[in-house]
């Protein structure tokens, strides 16, 4: 028996097109991005418009957590803050993030409704539809 590979990777396809509708105006973010650590985050695309938090213990960067079926923020993990909102859609096995820190973001494009906790802390960010 004879040891195949398949160096075919699965297309890497990521539909941005709500990137522009949901990122409405990028005034500032954390310089040359951020790695995201993403153990334990199911869903393959995050994406743009996804609240990204910080462990400020460890310093790592992540994507919010999302309940079980991928329709809603789970809560914000213990000890936990907010940092910022993702600008562009990623592959989670590619998570190099852009994260705007100052801007507006069109919440109703969103991938999903933004936390109340994150809209207060986030407070350069403005999150309106209009």
């Amino acid at each position: 028996m004879s040891t195949t590979v398949d160096l075919n990777e699965d297309g890497n396809i990521i539909d941005t097109g709500n990137d522009s509708i949901v990122i409405v105006r990028h005034l500032d973010s954390i310089r040359g991005g951020k790695s995201l650590n993403v153990t334990g985050f199911a869903p393959k695309v995050i994406n743009a418009g996804h609240i990204i938090i910080q462990d400020p213990v460890s310093k790592d960067y992540k994507p919010m957590p999302v309940n079980g079926g991928a329709t809603a923020y789970a809560a914000l993990p213990a000890d936990h803050i907010y940092v910022g909102v993702l600008i562009a859609s990623i592959l989670t096995k590619r998570p190099f993030a852009a994260i705007l820190t100052n801007g507006t973001v069109n919440p109703v494009a969103s991938p999903f409704t933004p936390p109340a906790g994150a809209i207060t802390a986030l407070n350069q960010i403005q999150f309106r539809a209009d």
